[in-house]
């Protein structure tokens, strides 16, 4: 673990010190590097949980997430290049300094045995994300973006903070290996009830659940691509992470709890699809579908059995990969035209042909199309809740449907159908762009060959 956190934190000084003439390969470069070396956490000398030290360690539910997180941060930097360009030296090295400081938050969150630290870490995470969004943002909503965000986290980690608190003075430790031993089973009486809903409801917040997602769209819409990104590679999957952590406090008489929670989680996968068929901003759409994704995945952790856990796994690392890819598309023609309106940025393919392969790549990986790790994933879902029970496929099936219909959408209008007018010539693609786009979906094909490294399950 220390391998890959001191080199990451050692990216600040570099950051800090680089010239500008060589701050983005440093750092491009560096990060690649790091990267490179969180690869063999998905061997198999990991399993089981392999304590790393006292508060932190590994097991196959954190692993894959750790290697996705230490994927993204070459990619945030190589993407945001372009925007940074007419800035001045000091703003670049401030901007890369908050993209940096999030990864150690985050590899802590993903890799710690103590509830304490995993608060602390999950709740640090906020802050370099805010200070992108409302600094770095496009336009002056991002400021009422900004506040949506702080306010919903921040509101429902008290209450988890609180219940952390009040399950340390039940079980006297806050290691999560003791307290699996111990078995804290929150039982039927009301303060119990009152703990595992604060438990859960600042993941679901986090994740997010649908009717507490007001905040990610806003959020998504107004960020830079490194926000957008983070937001819905990383800062997500903690929602679903952190539901699959708590849930072994939870005992079997407080099943009744959940029913509430997967009701919400399927019929929002449903109606976030609907509404993305309806949305006009390119941005948008592509949160909204997360939303969808993660509502599955909510589901999938909701009812811990052995299939839905490996489903919830793969599709977290699959939608990080992907909506990371399709955020990155939606940037670049933004780039470009300066827009984010489908109208206004319609028929692209023939002024970017190359660009036109990796749209279709990225929203068939989208739409789960076989072979690919989101079919897998979503297939593995959708049977555990039909086992759970049979009415779930009605909602999973038409949510899966609708995927598919605001997909080819997407498609068709930015790539299909007459130029605008208005766009005489644009900028060709560069390197620097199909560099990015390969290194989001190599791993993802790379995946279809050896899922089970990402499954939850040992190798």
């Amino acid at each position: 673990m220390l391998k890959i956190i001191i080199p990451t934190i050692m990216l600040l000084p570099m950051a800090l010190l680089s010239p500008s003439k060589y701050l983005w390969s440093n750092i491009s470069f560096h990060s690649i590097l790091i990267a490179t070396a969180s690869l063999h956490w998905l061997s198999g000398t990991y399993y089981p949980n392999k304590n790393l030290s006292q508060w932190t360690g590994i097991d196959q539910i954190s692993s894959p997430l750790l290697v996705l997180s230490c994927w993204l941060l070459p990619l945030m930097i190589i993407a945001s290049q372009n925007h940074l360009q007419q800035e001045p030296p000091v703003r670049k090295h401030i901007f890369t300094m908050t993209m940096i400081l999030t990864q150690p938050s985050i590899l802590l969150a993903f890799s710690a045995l103590e509830l304490t630290l995993f608060y602390i870490t999950f709740e640090a995470t906020l802050i370099p994300t805010l200070i992108l969004v409302t600094r770095w943002g496009s336009q002056p909503e991002r400021l009422s973006a900004g506040i949506y965000l702080l306010f919903y986290t921040l509101i429902s980690s008290l209450p988890l903070l609180i219940a952390i608190l009040y399950l340390h003075t039940q079980t006297g430790t806050m290691h999560l290996i003791l307290m699996k031993l111990l078995h804290p089973s929150l039982t039927n009486s009301w303060t119990d009830i009152m703990s595992s809903l604060a438990l859960l409801l600042a993941f679901m917040v986090k994740a997010p659940l649908y009717g507490l997602h007001l905040w990610l769209p806003k959020a998504h819409v107004e960020a830079p691509i490194a926000g957008s990104m983070l937001l819905a590679a990383l800062l997500l999957k903690l929602g679903g992470y952190g539901i699959m952590r708590v849930s072994m406090f939870m005992s079997s008489s407080l099943e009744h709890l959940y029913y509430p929670f997967l009701t919400l989680a399927l019929w929002g996968a449903l109606m976030t699809s609907s509404i993305c068929l309806r949305q006009i901003d390119l941005k948008s759409l592509i949160a909204y579908s997360s939303v969808s994704h993660m509502g599955l995945v909510i589901a999938a952790t909701i009812i811990q059995t052995n299939w839905s856990f490996s489903g919830a796994m793969i599709l977290m690392i699959a939608h990080g990969l992907t909506s990371s890819m399709l955020f990155c598309l939606a940037n670049t023609n933004y780039e470009r035209t300066h827009s984010r309106i489908l109208l206004l940025t319609r028929g692209l393919q023939p002024l970017l042909p190359l660009m036109g392969i990796w749209w279709l790549l990225a929203n068939l990986t989208n739409m789960a199309l076989p072979p690919t790790t989101n079919l897998m994933a979503e297939l593995t879902i959708m049977i555990a809740l039909f086992n759970w029970s049979i009415l779930t496929i009605i909602l999973t099936g038409t949510a899966t449907l609708l995927t598919t219909s605001y997909t080819l959408y997407m498609l068709l209008t930015t790539q299909r159908g007459p130029t605008p007018t208005y766009i005489t010539s644009v900028q060709n693609s560069n390197t620097r762009e199909h560099l990015l786009m390969t290194l989001h979906i190599l791993p993802t094909l790379l995946l279809i060959l050896k899922p089970q490294v990402i499954s939850g399950f040992p190798t």
